[in-house]
């Protein structure tokens, strides 16, 4: 397994996102593009502009969901797709991060899977010495 990385694996009616990491943060930021990755593939997103998003929530798992659920918003509210995702900042309950990507257009982005949102289903977030994980359950 590498240092770093995300797969989706299947749960009844939802899809989820296994995500590893050397830091929290790293992890943070893998779970985001597994989840934009479900959305529009990655690789036809041309990055063009950048967002910032934050999310605030008491507990590292809490925390993870308002992320990817802030995420989801931008994409939603503004029809943002997203090529990457840099590593956010986390300093206790909040968290910060910034996207690039570029305004979806149907005809260069071709879409995939609509998640609605992040929940508390199954979550898993496992932080030891020198990697951290997560597995998060999508709303479809």
């Amino acid at each position: 397994m590498s240092e770093q990385g995300w797969e989706h694996f299947e749960v009844e009616a939802d899809i989820g996102v296994h995500a590893w990491g050397p830091t929290l943060e790293a992890c943070f930021r893998q779970c985001a593009l597994g989840v934009f990755a479900l959305i529009v593939p990655l690789e036809a997103v041309t990055p063009a502009e950048t967002r910032e998003v934050g999310a605030q929530a008491e507990g590292p798992e809490a925390l993870l969901v308002a992320c990817i659920n802030e995420l989801l918003y931008l994409h939603d509210v503004e029809g943002f797709a997203v090529r990457d995702v840099a590593e956010p900042r986390i300093d206790g309950s909040r968290a910060h991060g910034t996207l690039s990507g570029a305004p979806f257009d149907e005809a260069r982005h071709p879409r995939g899977i609509q998640v609605k949102a992040a929940t508390f289903h199954q979550l898993v977030l496992d932080r030891r010495e020198g990697r951290a994980s997560a597995r998060v359950v999508l709303d479809i």
